[in-house]
């Protein structure tokens, strides 16, 4: 098989204030709609360039990875550690690293906040008062770190994995959880469009590494206390977080939070 030809990005531009940004995602939607993950990237690296980065956790993650090094994208990735991780996910990690040669920047989170925290709570808080606390400290505050100098950044967010979050995800948006007025960031989700059969699809066909525990019936996997396998028939997302009400299951990496509402 050739070697891919990796792509340079284009001299960046400088930074878009809000409302312009607003306006290029508009732009890049309708340019982008109905095209393939590879051609959504690309625009992403040709834009953004090193200035972006692949959020890598779960399969669909993976398939980003695969994509990117089928279409010559060096695309920077990043990973969170919660410290709470199955080791089949740390597994994982070291498999897609050596897979494809690839760096992944690792943010763990504030070892100050994790003692304070189960200090005080214990290790299982999450249980009694929800997991909004436990994910805003090991999950939401490294993810902030992790995009504080990034002005782009590619999911593997897909429309039906969330009933009430997901459903109307566009490709391209200005992410409302952390963009500021002064600092607007864009979110790229180019598996927006693919169903969960067609990723599974094309991770098979491409023999990409995968987290074992999908094989013993976990679809969605999060941090080990928080992750159960799910019933035939079950939605991905019953298997997260089942003790909250089920159609409101983020973590606050991926919605914006509303008065009282940092937890989603």
């Amino acid at each position: 098989m050739s070697e891919p030809t990796v792509l340079a990005p284009v001299a960046l531009a400088p930074t878009l204030d809000l409302p312009q940004t607003v306006a290029r995602v508009a732009e890049w939607n309708l340019r982008l709609a109905g095209r393939p993950p590879q051609e959504i990237m690309a625009l992403c690296w040709t834009e953004f360039g090193a200035a972006a980065a692949i959020s890598f956790s779960g399969a669909e993650d993976v398939a980003l990875i695969a994509l990117a090094a089928e279409a010559g994208l060096p695309l920077p990735i990043f990973t969170l550690d919660t410290g709470r991780l199955h080791g089949e996910t740390y597994r994982l990690l070291e498999a897609v690293r050596e897979r494809y040669g690839v760096t992944l920047e690792v943010f763990h989170p504030q070892a100050a906040a994790v003692e304070a925290l189960t200090t005080s709570k214990g290790l299982f808080s999450f249980y009694k008062d929800g997991h909004g606390e436990c994910c805003g400290i090991r999950k939401v505050e490294p993810l902030q770190r992790a995009l504080a100098t990034r002005r782009a950044w590619l999911t593997g967010q897909r429309r039906d994995q969330s009933p009430g979050t997901r459903t109307d995800l566009p490709v391209v948006q200005v992410d409302a959880a952390f963009s500021t007025p002064e600092r607007p960031l864009v979110k790229f989700n180019p598996l927006a469009a693919w169903p969960s059969q067609r990723v599974w699809s094309y991770l098979r066909a491409a023999e990409v590494p995968f987290n074992a525990l999908h094989e013993r019936g976990f679809v969605s996997i999060g941090c080990e206390p928080c992750t159960r396998a799910v019933l035939p028939g079950q939605h991905e997302r019953e298997g997260r977080w089942w003790w909250e009400e089920a159609t409101h299951k983020e973590c606050g990496l991926h919605v914006a939070p509303g008065p009282g509402q940092a937890d989603r």
